[in-house]
């Protein structure tokens, strides 16, 4: 027997574009095969097997319309024709019963026996015979075709001759092909070449879907594939289902979504044909739905189904058992099982779960409500008390479930309602926001008041800031600060306020939820970080605010709310042990399943990441949150995810993406008052621009951060943006615009000590002119940590060798350039590194550039020698500088005598220098 791997197409499964049934590439070139072969003279014959709706009858159908020229003869078996002898031969022959011939032969008088039509007992050999005879006779003029559908419904009879005739027609261009829900193993057609037809691969299901539910998200088609299993029928039945997947109707039932009418029919003829215990046992094993063997062995004896019912449903293939696991052989049995019993079966099956498990049992809880007729109190309290057992142990929806249950069991509104925002809670905590937002809104319908949000955690406002109404967010979040009892609740809302306040770029709104914070005395030790505060300690030295931040930030961890959004983050300075926090944070939310925190979280990392240098990290954090944020329906989210990608596609030079992006973000942020996300776009956009040598283009997006009343004004995206602001400004001679960018910069870098603004302020101000901007640039590439910001560092190595350039200083310009050609070439900062290539062309030595090989590293002195080696041994000019005793500046200007001399750019091509003799 051939067992191929897993893929089939469905009944009434969709032809991809060149014809072939999705997922069944390799069955239907068997049945061609078998075609073709007919076609030149030699039969065969194969059985298709698998459950309801894998899609053996799609498979016939292929065959019968890809066999036009053949005589086609073709039947499907029903259950009531079951015990009529030959009543699946009659099906069959009937087209052609005018060619039998005469009565007085004898193959004439077997068949008309078998087919009604004669009198007296016909043995099963003579009829298999004859119709062998026939079909060889039809088959002298064209080849022939015998389908037969549902062969598990077939007459003994007919079994038995289609059998004959099967096993004898290869000489003859005769095929047969039959379709079976069991193992031909154990039917009439022993011995049969046979294929297993087996569940669509994940691949194959989406093919299907694409065209029998086009406008399903990648959400739902997930879930549709995983809980179909991947059969055709049910995932065609289901797309038909109102259109697409139910998501609500599933998390209230905890089960696999309802099946369609024809694959229900299909399971119940399996289940009708068993004895009553059988049947019962089955019921039982579908409403206990976790599989416990032994729960459903104790139901089962209770109920009189013994070990013989179990023998009967084993040898039906309905289930198996696994030690202690009792497992249905596909996700859609058990459910149709369970929805084709009747509502009575149903709640006796419950009844008798239920009273084999103790009181104190969260699943005999579960069995009570599914038995109970109208609204019961004592079953939601139990309901009500399993949901909290689930969520300390971290099955929130489970307990989301429960709560729902218990919520349609409560008498009083106000007892639903309460219940009904718990649940919101705990399915928005696992993920499911669709099904939380509509069970809030049931619930404020239901009995409106504070008992929502205490019960809700402040839910609303969180929904709010989630899908980008960052000012509606604020004003339910500080609302419902006054009704949460919870401290940490309080200072999640609080912080998630202050959020929404900055979002919107509403300094006001941001003082207000402080002010709440601090009215309610909400614990903060060891007070509120300075990044949330209105007042800055403009006193500090840069490296003592420095040191406090990081040590704030780190004092912090344990406390993720108080985190500052990321851009927040960079803009003070703490971006990187923020970044430490959120890198250990994200296994953990991972472990705990928690994806709207995973998804801020890895939104969060993407961006510091990407002024970190990690590109890759970036963009696989920031394609993962979208993913989440798109299955939650979190709109703010996605954009945020968005927006670290358009401004990495900024500095790779990729200027489709970052359209792509910035569109999108400004499609939903404008409309709804995101100005951090306007910002970022804008930002995005005129990065883009001014990478690729567009100043005017890259000003006129980079002005809107800091025009006011535009939806793109940002005091935080404007600052992050003051360097790109300031280029631009200078090279259109926009020179009143650069001082008040510089003038910015150098104030916000007094306040923090950021290095990243400490090292912009000093390249603005080397920008703008003067007598002391070289020692600008110089401060610049002095700072301390300033090369954690590796994309910002080789900027400004690469202004600064613009600038020595333009004096004439080509040697230590290539110095600098070559620097920051590394980095560039690293990161794949595309276009900086063009240009920065082009810079280093503009710098060649007057005699033309020399040979990297051997023999130019004669020209080289001893000691510029032995600074090239050290070089080449990736020691920075510092480290050379300890060794050699010399100062790093006098290292620099060495490295210039030598990149010019040997005619290389980089350090990496330093290598030819390790080949030759040490100097003495």
């Amino acid at each position: 027997m051939t067992r191929l791997p897993h893929g089939r197409p469905s009944d009434g499964a969709p032809a991809d574009a060149a014809g072939e049934l999705c997922g069944r590439g390799e069955e239907t070139a068997l049945l061609d095969e078998l075609l073709a072969q007919a076609r030149d003279g030699t039969g065969g014959a194969l059985v298709l097997w698998g459950e309801p709706g894998v899609g053996k009858s799609a498979l016939l159908r292929y065959v019968h319309d890809r066999a036009a020229d053949f005589v086609r003869l073709s039947h499907s078996a029903t259950r009531p024709e079951a015990d009529l002898a030959h009543a699946g031969l009659h099906g069959l022959l009937r087209p052609v019963t005018d060619r039998i011939e005469s009565p007085t032969t004898a193959r004439a008088a077997a068949l008309r026996a078998a087919l009604g039509e004669g009198g007296g007992p016909v043995g099963r050999l003579a009829v298999g015979a004859a119709v062998l005879s026939l079909l060889c006779e039809l088959a002298e003029r064209q080849p022939v075709l015998v389908v037969v559908d549902d062969g598990q419904w077939l007459d003994e009879a007919t079994g038995l001759c289609l059998g004959i005739v099967a096993r004898r027609a290869r000489a003859h261009p005769v095929v047969v092909v039959l379709a079976d829900h069991s193992d031909p193993a154990t039917r009439p057609w022993q011995g049969l070449a046979a294929v297993r037809v087996d569940a669509l691969t994940d691949e194959s299901a989406r093919r299907l879907l694409a065209t029998a539910a086009p406008l399903a998200d990648e959400a739902t088609v997930r879930k549709m594939i995983r809980e179909t299993g991947g059969n055709p029928l049910a995932l065609h039945e289901l797309a038909a289902l109102g259109g697409d997947f139910d998501e609500t109707e599933y998390h209230r039932q905890g089960r696999s979504p309802r099946v369609g009418p024809r694959l229900r029919r299909a399971f119940r003829a399996a289940i009708e044909a068993l004895s009553p215990p059988a049947r019962l046992l089955t019921v039982l094993a579908a409403a206990e739905e976790h599989g416990d063997r032994l729960t459903v062995q104790r139901a089962g004896r209770a109920s009189g189904a013994g070990d013989a019912a179990w023998d009967e449903v084993a040898d039906a293939g309905l289930l198996r058992v696994v030690g202690d696991r009792v497992l249905f052989r596909h996700p859609v049995v058990s459910r149709a099982v369970y929805e084709g019993c009747g509502g009575a079966a149903r709640r006796q099956a419950h009844r008798v779960l239920a009273a084999t498990m103790p009181d104190g049992a969260e699943e005999r809880a579960w069995h009570l409500a599914a038995m109970a007729p109208d609204r019961d109190e004592n079953v939601a309290r139990l309901l009500e008390r399993t949901a909290d057992r689930s969520r300390i142990r971290g099955g929130t929806e489970t307990a989301a479930r429960s709560l729902w249950r218990a919520a349609e069991l409560s008498p009083a509104p106000i007892d639903a309602s309460r219940r009904l925002a718990g649940a919101a809670r705990a399915f928005w905590d696992a993920g499911c926001a669709a099904t939380a937002e509509r069970l809030l809104d049931d619930a404020e319908r239901l009995a409106p008041g504070p008992h929502i949000a205490r019960r809700s955690g402040g839910l609303r406002g969180v929904i709010e800031f989630t899908r980008g109404r960052p000012e509606v967010a604020h004003h339910y979040l500080t609302t419902d600060m006054n009704h949460v009892s919870d401290p940490g609740a309080v200072l999640e809302l609080g912080t998630l306020a202050l959020r929404a306040a900055w979002s919107a770029g509403r300094g006001d709104l941001q003082d207000g939820a402080l002010e709440l914070l601090r009215e309610l005395d909400v614990a903060v030790s060891p007070g509120t970080p300075a990044w949330w505060r209105g007042d800055g300690p403009a006193d500090a030295t840069p490296a003592a605010m420095c040191a406090a931040d990081e040590a704030d930030v780190r004092a912090r961890a344990t406390i993720p709310p108080l985190l500052p959004p990321a851009p927040l983050g960079l803009a003070w300075g703490i971006d990187g042990p923020m970044g430490d926090v959120l890198r250990r944070r994200i296994p953990h939310l991972r472990r705990r399943d928690d994806p709207p925190r995973l998804a801020v979280a890895l939104a969060q990392a993407a961006m510091l990441d990407n002024v970190a240098g990690r590109w890759a990290e970036a963009e696989s954090s920031a394609v993962e949150g979208l993913r989440l944020a798109r299955d939650m329906g979190a709109d703010h989210i996605a954009s945020h995810c968005r927006t670290s990608l358009g401004w990495l596609a900024a500095a790779r030079g990729d200027e489709r993406t970052v359209a792509e992006a910035t569109a999108r973000s400004l499609e939903t942020s404008l409309p709804q008052g995101v100005r951090a996300l306007s910002a970022a776009a804008h930002w995005s956009r005129g990065m883009a621009s001014l990478f690729h040598e567009r100043p005017e283009e890259a000003l006129d997006s980079l002005m809107r951060l800091t025009e006011p009343g535009h939806g793109a004004e940002h005091p935080t995206f404007a600052l992050l943006a003051a360097l790109d602001t300031t280029e631009a400004a200078v090279r259109l001679g926009r020179h009143d615009l650069a001082d008040e960018r510089v003038r910015a910069l150098e104030a916000w870098a007094r306040r923090t000590g950021a290095p990243w603004a400490r090292l912009a302020g000093y390249v603005t101000r080397a920008l703008v002119g003067g007598a002391g901007a070289e020692d600008a640039f110089r401060a610049a590439l002095d700072v301390p940590g300033a090369r954690s910001h590796p994309l910002l560092h080789a900027r400004a190595q690469l202004l600064y060798g613009e600038w020595l350039r333009r004096g004439r200083r080509r040697i230590d310009a290539r110095v600098q350039i070559g620097g920051a050609i590394e980095v560039f070439d690293r990161l794949g900062a595309e276009p900086l590194h063009r240009r920065a290539r082009r810079e280093q062309d503009l710098t060649g030595p007057p005699g033309g550039r020399g040979s990297p090989g051997t023999g130019a590293t004669h020209r080289l002195t001893a000691q510029e020698e032995r600074v090239a080696r050290l070089a080449a041994e990736r020691l920075t000019n510092r480290e050379i500088a300890v060794q050699l005793r010399i100062s790093h500046r006098t290292v620099g200007h060495h490295l210039g005598n030598v990149f010019a001399k040997l005619g290389i750019n980089t350090r990496t091509e330093l290598n030819c220098v390790d080949a030759c003799p040490e100097p003495p």
